[in-house]
């Protein structure tokens, strides 16, 4: 029986070598995965904030608070232009009056320009504002 033990052994390992491992997956890092970094301008840059309405119904929109709000129709787009690149912290409210929940979808299309697509979705509450900050980060809340 010891005889057979080094045979059964060194077939043994040359089995399990030559099995290919097909399933076999490696550790990465998050730069593998971690999907789109967020958006951020350079602090100081002038931006050109672009507010579409790609909903059914009218949005609201208010720039900075106690003003009247600006009505943006389906389809509509409107533009806010950034008079000087050192302008404080920017803040957009905006709403559906029959309390739909919204969605704020932020791109760059260019290197000035800010773009918000408002759409509906079923996520309650929704996203309500946006928030442009001098060091160049944008969030949405």
């Amino acid at each position: 029986m010891f005889k057979k033990l080094p045979i059964v052994l060194a077939a043994a390992t040359l089995l399990l070598t030559s099995i290919d491992h097909t399933q076999t997956s490696l550790a990465g890092t998050c730069a593998s995965n971690c999907g789109s970094s967020p958006l951020q301008f350079t602090p100081g840059q002038r931006i050109r904030l672009e507010v579409v309405n790609n909903t059914s119904k009218l949005v609201e929109l208010e720039k900075i608070q106690g003003s009247k709000a600006i009505p943006l129709q389906p389809g509509e787009k409107l533009q806010f232009a950034q008079e000087d690149g050192k302008q404080p912290n920017l803040s957009l409210v905006f709403w559906d009056k029959t309390g739909s929940p919204l969605q704020a979808v932020v791109s760059q299309p260019n290197f000035g320009t800010l773009r918000v697509e408002i759409r509906p979705t079923w996520r309650y509450p929704g996203d309500r504002s946006l928030y442009i900050l001098n060091d160049g980060r944008v969030n949405v809340f």
